[in-house]
C-alpha cells in the first residue's frame, strides 16, 4: 500500500500533474519545464524529483542534460496502468492546453544556450 500511497501523493500536485502532461508530449529537460511552468528551478527539480521517486518519470543524462520521460513501460504495475490513464485526464483544461503549445515551441539551446 505505501508505493501506491506515494504513488497518488506525488500526482496531488497540480503542477506535478502539468508536468506528466508535458512529458507525455516529449521528454523534457528541467530548463525547459521550468520555461513552461514560470517556477524556480529549485521548484522544479523538487517536483521532478517526486515523481522520479514514485517510479512515474525517469531520466537520462544527454550531454550537458538531464531528460525527463515517462517511465513507459514500468516495471511497477500501479504506475504502468495509471500512466495510459493520465493521458485521456484532463484533454480540454486550459492550463494543460497552453503548457501542451509551449512545449511544442520550447527550445533548450535558446533558454540554456549550448
Amino acid at each position: 500500500m505505501r508505493e501506491v500511497v506515494k504513488i497518488f501523493k506525488a500526482l496531488s500536485d497540480p503542477n506535478r500533474l502539468r508536468i506528466i502532461k508535458m512529458l507525455q508530449i516529449r521528454p523534457l529537460c528541467v530548463c525547459e519545464i521550468t520555461e513552461v511552468l514560470q517556477l524556480a528551478t529549485s521548484t522544479v527539480s523538487k517536483h521532478l524529483s517526486i515523481l522520479r521517486d514514485s517510479d512515474l518519470i525517469l531520466d537520462e543524462k544527454d550531454g550537458k542534460w538531464v531528460n525527463y520521460y515517462l517511465n513507459h513501460p514500468a516495471a511497477d504495475p500501479h504506475v504502468s496502468k495509471l500512466l495510459p490513464l493520465l493521458e485521456k485526464w484532463l484533454p480540454d483544461d486550459a492550463i494543460i492546453r497552453q503548457d501542451a503549445e509551449k512545449v511544442k515551441s520550447v527550445d533548450r539551446n535558446a533558454i540554456c544556450g549550448v
